[in-house]
C-alpha cells in the first residue's frame, strides 16, 4: 500500500508542478499561446510543447533521483527558473520571436521548442 501512496503522491505533485509551470510560462511570455494554438498556429504549439516537455524531463529525473518531496519540489522550482531563463535569453538573442510565433513561422517555433527540450534534457541529467 505504501508504494501506491508514494506513486499517487508523486503523480499529484508532478502534475501540479507541470500545471504551475504551464501557468507561469504562459503568463511570462508576451504571447497568448492558447489562443494561437486554438487558431491553428503550429509555431506556438511547437514552442510551448517543447518548453512543457523540457520541463517535464526535469520533473521525471527529479522523481527518480530525489529522496524526499521537499527536494523534489526544490528541483522542480529550479528547473522552472532555468526554463524561464532559457526562454528570456533565447528571445533576446533571436529577436522578434513574438512576431515569428504569431505569424505561424513553424521553423522558428520548432527551434524554440528544440532549445527548450535540449536544455530540459541537460537539466534533467544534471540532477542525477
Amino acid at each position: 500500500m505504501q508504494a501506491i501512496s508514494n506513486y499517487l503522491l508523486h503523480l499529484v505533485l508532478a502534475t501540479g508542478l507541470i500545471a504551475i509551470f504551464l501557468w507561469v510560462y504562459t503568463a511570462v511570455t508576451p504571447l497568448d499561446e492558447f489562443l494561437l494554438i486554438r487558431q491553428g498556429n503550429n509555431a506556438a504549439a511547437l514552442s510551448l510543447g517543447g518548453a512543457l516537455i523540457g520541463f517535464s524531463l526535469t520533473i521525471a529525473s527529479a522523481v527518480i533521483h530525489t529522496a524526499d518531496y521537499r527536494e523534489f519540489v526544490a528541483w522542480a522550482a529550479g528547473a522552472m527558473v532555468v526554463q524561464l531563463l532559457v526562454y528570456a535569453v533565447t528571445t533576446k538573442v533571436l529577436r522578434m520571436s513574438k512576431d515569428h510565433i504569431e505569424s505561424g513561422n513553424t521553423a522558428f517555433g520548432g527551434l524554440m521548442g528544440a532549445i527548450s527540450l535540449a536544455v530540459g534534457a541537460v537539466n534533467a541529467a544534471c540532477i542525477s
